[in-house]
């Protein structure tokens, strides 16, 4: 997956967060309140004392090379009510920019048409403009401001309001020759030019790496550089809140009644639902998760002066300080070490099976161990 597919996946999945929650009914309390994320609404009814904004702001750093052209893509959704219910569904939409990066604001309006009956017409303006940094390094601040500019006579209801405002609004941005900095670590010459950049309602991410990319996703919940949508999800199921193998596993258990109202109140609670009841226990399985934060770090571990390795025998001392509740009732037990990994922060970690698990090895063959730090374990082989 490139940069720009992994930023589109990644950019569904905002599009739709929160659009409908468990248990994917109208009727439940809080699919009663819509729309959170991402939220511009027109001017009329913005007002920052009820948390209502017509308009966000992204900054970021990048190193253009000579004459860059920026591409930016605005996404969002549109409400349209439907005839048969209260229920407003969601249409996408996508308008794509090509900018210069300039010191002068350039202001770009756009227009999204309405039929005056379930969608109504939206309008708005991206302006952006490029400042050079300050020092002997180059480079230069982006500043793009999106507005919702649609008028509209405010009658105080909020899901009036929405029909007339962008959602889940976010914006991918690209630049053919250059690359953008990370805004979450950046090189060292970069970091006041970082702290003086300011964000509103919009947070900039970098796409395929973590230090310099040339895709940024510029998005209305904060995320680390370089998010990808786990492998193991099999598809939407709108709810961040929880994971997908809870989700599963909850509406697995909604009476039939209740699937019935969930397919009734959207084409994609109906797609869920159905994907869950065609769902095979195999794919059932992969959704109870992976373990990405460890890795191989070396073939062994040395403790107490004994090499610890795949393989190895060792008794289990937990620290039952700090530790896990249950770690109390493995202490003495003998364990089978089979593979030593690190974290992200370096610390080495030390994989077992027990030895008197009658599915250890069917653990095994899954990758499901216990995890244990050097000082937690015994070796074996030197005490004997």
């Amino acid at each position: 997956m490139n940069a720009g597919e992994q930023a589109r996946a990644v950019g569904d999945a905002v599009l739709y967060e929160g659009y409908l929650l468990y248990p994917y009914r109208a009727s439940a309390p809080k699919n009663r309140v819509r729309w959170q994320w991402g939220v511009l609404v027109p001017p009329s009814y913005a007002s920052a004392e009820i948390g209502e904004h017509s308009s966000a702001r992204v900054e970021c750093l990048a190193e253009p090379a000579d004459h860059p052209i920026l591409h930016v893509k605005l996404r969002f959704l549109q409400a349209r009510t439907r005839l048969d219910t209260e229920w407003d569904e969601a249409v996408e939409h996508e308008v794509d920019f090509e900018l210069p990066l300039s010191p002068l604001p350039v202001e770009t309006p756009f227009q999204v048409p309405g039929d005056g009956q379930r969608t109504q017409e939206l309008s708005g303006v991206l302006t952006a403009r490029a400042d050079p940094l300050d020092g002997p390094f180059g480079g230069a601040r982006l500043r793009l401001d999106l507005h919702n500019t649609t008028s509209w006579p405010a009658d105080g209801v909020r899901e009036h309001a929405l029909r007339h405002a962008l959602l889940a609004a976010h914006l991918v941005l690209s630049v053919d020759t250059g690359h953008f900095l990370s805004m979450l670590d950046p090189p060292e010459w970069a970091k006041p030019a970082v702290e003086a950049c300011r964000q509103e309602r919009l947070w900039p991410v970098l796409i395929g790496d973590t230090a310099r990319s040339t895709v940024v996703l510029a998005s209305p919940i904060i995320l680390y550089d370089d998010p990808a949508i786990a492998p193991e999800s099999p598809g939407d199921l709108f709810d961040g809140t929880e994971i997908d193998e809870i989700l599963t596993l909850r509406t697995m258990t909604l009476t039939e009644e209740e699937k019935r109202e969930a397919r009734a109140t959207d084409p994609r609670a109906a797609a869920i639902v159905d994907r869950v009841d065609a769902m095979p226990p195999e794919l059932l399985e992969r959704l109870h998760g992976a373990v990405r934060s460890l890795r191989p770090v070396q073939p062994s571990v040395t403790v107490a002066g004994v090499r610890v390795a795949e393989g190895s025998r060792v008794r289990l001392r937990p620290n039952l300080r700090g530790a896990d509740a249950q770690d109390m009732f493995l202490a003495g037990l003998v364990a089978t070490v089979r593979t030593v990994l690190t974290d992200v922060d370096g610390v080495t970690y030390v994989a077992v099976t027990l030895d008197d698990d009658p599915g250890a090895d069917l653990q095994h063959t899954h990758g499901r161990y216990r995890y244990f730090s050097p000082d937690e374990i015994e070796p074996l082989e030197g005490a004997e």
